[in-house]
C-alpha cells in the first residue's frame, strides 16, 4: 500500500559534499583566483542510506551570510548540489534554524520542520542526494532529487511503535539576482511531496485487518445472507480483535483538523493481517436458526451455549435490521425469570409459596389488569403463577424489589445492565437496562417485564443460559474474548427456577407448542404503545444439547403463538 509520493528505496550514491565537520563552506562569491584545498570526507560528513563512499571536494572562502548560501562550485550544477547538501546536513543534525536560513522563507521553513519533527516523533533523520543524475539545472536554477530516511513513531515514549520511513522528495535552488548567494525556494513539499501550508504529516498506528470471517467450520459468515452476520463480518474486517495479528505503522498527510488526506498513506511497518478470523457460530445452529426465523417477518433469534457463553447462532428476518443484537424493547414476561430469582434469592418466597394473582391491582393510582381478566386464588403456588404468566402475582411483589432490588439482581446474578464485549473490536454494549431508581407503580410494572425496561434477544438468551448452567457466562462471538463474571445462583434458587420454567412447558403458556419434557422455557408478550400488535418473546434452554435460545418477533402477538413455534423449529433442527 503506498501513497502517490511513497517511493521505493533510492540509490545511495551521494553528491559531493561541501565541507568537513558538518559545516557549509564560507565565502562571498567567486574570485577570479581561489586557493584550493583538497579534503577527503567520509561517511561521518555525509548522510547515506546504505552504501558509504569517500568523496573529494574543493572548498574555498567562507559564508557569513544570515540567510542564503554562497557555494564554491565551478558550475550551477555544483552550486545546486552544494546548497542542497548543506540544507540536508543541517536538517538531519537538528539545526533547524540553520537549515531554514538556506531557504528564502526562513520563518515558514523552520516552523514546518519543527512541526515535521514533533508530529512524527522524529528520531534519526538521514538525507541523501541521489548522485549527479539527480541534479537538473537551467541557467542559475536547479532541481534536486533526494531521499529521506526518517525514524518515526506514533507517540512519544518507549512503548510507542516506531519504524524507518524512506521516501523521495525534490527541491529547487536558485541564485539570487545580482548576488553570489543561492537559496532554496521554500515550499512545504521540500520536506515531503504534496505537503501544503495547511496540512501536516502524522505517524499513526494501524490495526491489523481481517481478510475474511468464518463460522467455526470455516464457512464465510456472509454466505448465510443474514443482516446481523454480514454486519459483524464488516466490523471485524475493519479491525482485528485484540491479541490477534499485529498493528502496523503508516505516515499520512492530515488536514489541520486531523483528517487524513485521501490516498496519502505510506506504509512504514506493514500490519500483520489475519487471513481468516473464526467465530463461535455453528453451521448447524445457524442453519436451524435461519430456517426458524423464516416462519415470520420481523423476527430474530440468537442461540448460546450455556456452558461456555459461545454464540452459536444469530439469525434475523427483518430486512436489514439486526434485532438479535440491536433490539431495544421491553422483554415482557421473560423478565419474570429475573424477578423470580430476585424474590427467591432474597428469601421473600419459594417456588411453592402460595401467591395470589388478583384480577386487578392498584398502586399509586395506576391499576393493572391481568390479561383476559384472569386471576389466581391466594392458595396458588408461585410456580403456577409463573407458568400461567399471571401478571399481578408479580406486581404485588414490588415492595420486596424496591431499593434497586430488581436491577441489582439482574446485574448480580445475570451479568446484565453493563457493557459486554462480545468480540467486536472497539465495540461494547449493554443489551439490557433496568433503572435502579424504579419504585412504586414503575417497579410494579417492571416486575412483569414492562415499564422502562429494555432488552435485546442476546440478553434474554443469556438469562435462560444462566438458569441452565447456574452461572452467568457472558456471551462471546470470538473465541478467547474476555468475559465478565457474576455471582452464581444458589443451587436452591437455580433448582426452583428450573422447576418453574419446566412448568411453563408442561402445563403453562407454552404447553400447546409441543416442546418435549427436556425443554425449559418462558413466554413473553410485551405491549408497545403505538404498535398494532405486541412483541412476541420466548426464551428456552435444553440441557441435553447445551443450548439456550431467545426469539423476538416484533409487532406480532402472543409469545406462544409466534416466537414459540420458531424456537421449537430451531430446537428440532439443531
Amino acid at each position: 500500500m503506498s501513497g502517490p509520493w511513497y517511493a521505493s528505496e533510492p540509490s545511495t550514491a551521494p553528491l559531493p559534499v561541501v565541507g568537513a565537520g558538518g559545516q557549509p563552506p564560507s565565502g562571498h562569491g567567486r574570485a577570479p583566483k581561489r586557493r584550493k584545498t583538497i579534503i577527503v570526507v567520509t561517511a561521518a560528513a555525509v548522510a547515506v542510506v546504505a552504501a558509504i563512499a569517500a568523496v573529494v571536494v574543493i572548498v574555498t572562502g567562507h559564508n557569513a551570510n544570515s540567510t542564503g548560501f554562497s557555494p564554491t562550485g565551478d558550475s550551477p550544477a555544483q552550486d545546486t548540489a552544494q546548497i542542497t547538501t548543506a540544507f540536508l546536513r543541517a536538517w538531519q543534525s537538528g539545526d533547524l534554524s540553520q537549515a531554514a536560513r538556506y531557504t528564502d522563507e526562513p520563518a515558514a521553513a523552520q516552523a514546518a520542520m519543527t512541526t515535521y519533527r514533533n508530529d512524527l516523533h522524529l528520531g534519526k533523520l538521514v538525507g541523501t542526494v541521489q548522485g549527479s543524475s539527480a541534479v537538473s539545472v537551467t541557467g542559475t536554477r536547479g532541481s534536486v532529487s533526494y531521499s529521506i530516511s526518517a525514524k518515526v513513531a506514533d507517540a512519544a515514549g518507549p512503548k510507542a511503535m516506531s519504524g524507518t520511513w524512506t521516501y523521495h522528495a525534490t527541491l529547487t535552488a536558485y541564485q539570487k539576482q545580482n548576488s553570489s548567494l543561492w537559496y532554496i525556494a521554500w515550499t512545504p513539499a521540500v520536506l515531503a511531496p504534496n505537503l501544503t501550508a495547511t496540512t501536516h504529516l502524522a505517524a499513526i498506528k494501524v490495526a491489523p485487518q481481517v481478510a475474511g470471517v468464518s463460522d467455526s467450520s470455516g464457512n464465510d459468515i456472509t454466505s448465510y445472507g443474514d443482516a446481523g452476520l454480514t454486519n459483524i463480518a464488516n466490523l471485524l474486517e475493519k479491525q482485528a480483535p485484540p491479541g490477534q495479528g499485529k498493528p502496523g505503522l503508516y505516515v499520512e498527510i492530515q488536514t489541520a483538523a486531523g483528517k487524513a488526506v485521501a490516498n496519502s498513506q505510506a506504509v512504514v511497518v506493514a500490519p500483520d493481517n489475519i487471513a481468516n478470523l473464526t467465530t463461535t457460530i455453528s453451521a448447524t445452529a445457524e442453519k436451524a436458526a435461519r430456517s426458524a426465523v423464516a416462519m415470520h417477518g420481523n423476527s430474530s433469534m440468537i442461540a448460546i451455549q450455556p456452558s461456555t457463553g459461545k454464540i452459536l447462532a444469530l439469525a434475523n428476518n427483518a430486512g436489514y435490521n439486526d434485532f438479535a443484537l440491536t433490539a431495544d424493547v421491553a422483554p415482557g414476561s421473560t423478565m419474570k425469570i429475573i424477578t423470580s430469582a430476585a424474590l427467591i434469592s432474597a428469601g421473600v418466597l419459594t417456588a411453592t409459596t402460595p401467591v395470589a394473582c388478583p384480577e386487578t391491582y392498584t398502586v399509586q393510582g395506576i391499576t393493572y389488569h391481568n390479561d383476559d381478566n384472569e386471576s389466581e386464588p391466594a392458595s396458588t403456588p408461585f410456580t403456577t403463577d409463573f407458568a400461567q404468566s399471571c401478571n399481578n402475582a408479580f406486581t404485588t411483589q414490588w415492595p420486596h424489589l424496591s431499593g434497586g432490588g430488581l436491577a441489582n439482581a439482574a446485574k448480580k446474578y445475570f451479568g446484565l445492565d453493563q457493557s459486554w464485549d462480545i468480540g467486536l473490536t472497539g465495540l461494547s454494549a449493554s443489551y439490557f437496562n433496568a433503572p435502579a431508581s424504579a419504585s412504586g407503580s414503575e417497579l410494579a410494572e417492571e416486575a412483569f417485564g414492562q415499564g422502562k425496561l429494555t432488552a435485546s434477544p442476546i440478553a434474554m438468551a443469556s438469562v435462560a443460559a444462566t438458569v441452565d448452567s447456574g452461572t452467568f457466562k457472558q456471551p462471546i462471538l470470538i473465541p478467547g474474548t474476555k468475559q465478565l463474571t457474576a455471582t452464581p445462583l444458589s443451587a436452591s434458587t437455580d433448582a426452583q427456577l428450573k422447576v418453574m420454567m419446566q412448568a411453563v412447558v408442561t402445563s403453562g403458556t407454552a404447553a400447546a407448542i409441543g416442546f418435549g419434557p427436556g425443554v425449559y422455557a418462558k413466554t413473553g408478550t410485551a405491549d408497545i404503545q403505538g404498535q398494532e400488535q405486541p412483541n412476541s418473546w420466548l426464551v428456552a434452554f435444553e440441557p441435553s444439547q447445551d443450548i439456550a435460545v431467545a426469539c423476538l418477533v416484533v409487532n406480532a402477538g402472543y409469545g406462544a403463538q409466534f416466537a414459540g413455534p420458531e424456537v421449537k423449529a430451531f430446537l428440532d433442527g439443531f
